[in-house]
């Protein structure tokens, strides 16, 4: 497998031989309690399986399908329940960012910075983001090829931020489908930077509901194991202790029983592939 350039973040690092790392959480954040009762479950949860863990959640779904659909708390309400989970559950903390103005002050709570894929080629917003010199999450825009992530990467770099981080979330199959091309992996990994598979999001069916994205977590357990023989880096994963009542994204979200026996196969396939490389 390609040699990667790894990322640390906080007491986490990822690529570079080190173990599978989590990247999960809520879609959306839904309340300060919410957030830190399931960012708490899921560290236990990861702590026990040996996989590090990152809490992902956002303060603005800014590209959801309907204008009465809910998008969270806001910019400063968000970051003050990101600050309050990262300090009491103990890990690092992502967020999305959608305007160059809001890197700045994302970057002040959140270890990791994410580019939403249909903002990945906004220059402006890729050069704001890594001029923080947080780690910058990269989703690729379900429009590109993953050999077009190179750019991406060239404009991160470009202000000597080398924590770069690349994320898979599946590919546009006609209309309200998405398919994920397991050849992206190993293709952006041989730009030298961590890869992350967002299992879940690659599940969405984009639009398909009257004003809602709907989508298809039956499948997450055939496409994580995949991804992770595939040589990736990490796993990113919206998760919630009751799906069908959350409030972004609860077609295509893990249920938070299911996560313990998840990590379990996927550290064994990752064990495994490292023991074959």
């Amino acid at each position: 497998m390609t040699p990667v350039h790894p990322v640390t973040i906080g007491p986490v690092t990822i690529g570079g031989g080190h173990p599978l790392v989590l990247i999960g959480g809520p879609c959306v954040i839904e309340s300060e309690a919410h957030a830190i009762a399931l960012g708490g479950a899921i560290a236990d949860i990861a702590r026990r399986r040996g996989v590090p863990y990152i809490f992902k959640a956002s303060f603005d779904k800014a590209n959801r399908t309907s204008v009465r659909a809910f998008r969270g708390p806001g910019l400063e309400a968000g970051l003050k329940v990101l600050a309050e989970v990262k300090a009491r559950v103990g890990v690092p903390v992502l967020t999305d960012i959608h305007e160059p103005g809001q890197a700045g002050p994302a970057s002040e709570v959140a270890d990791v910075l994410q580019i939403p894929a249909f903002l990945c080629r906004q220059t402006d917003l890729l050069l704001a983001a890594a001029a923080t010199g947080r780690a910058v999450n990269v989703k690729k825009g379900q429009f590109l090829a993953p050999q077009d992530m190179r750019h991406a990467i060239a404009k991160i770099t470009s202000t000597g931020n080398e924590g770069v981080i690349l994320t898979e979330r599946g590919a546009s199959f006609g209309y309200h489908n998405l398919v994920t091309d397991m050849r992206a992996f190993p293709i952006m990994r041989s730009f030298g930077y961590p890869v992350v598979f967002d299992v879940t999001h690659s599940l969405q069916l984009p639009g398909a509901g009257d004003g809602v994205t709907t989508g298809q977590a039956e499948f997450i357990d055939t496409l994580a194991p995949a991804g992770v023989a595939a040589g990736i880096d990490g796993l990113f994963l919206e998760i919630h202790e009751n799906p069908p009542a959350a409030k972004s994204d609860a077609q295509n979200a893990l249920a938070l029983d299911r996560l313990d026996g998840l990590l379990r196969l996927l550290t064994r396939i990752d064990a495994a592939r490292r023991d074959a490389s």
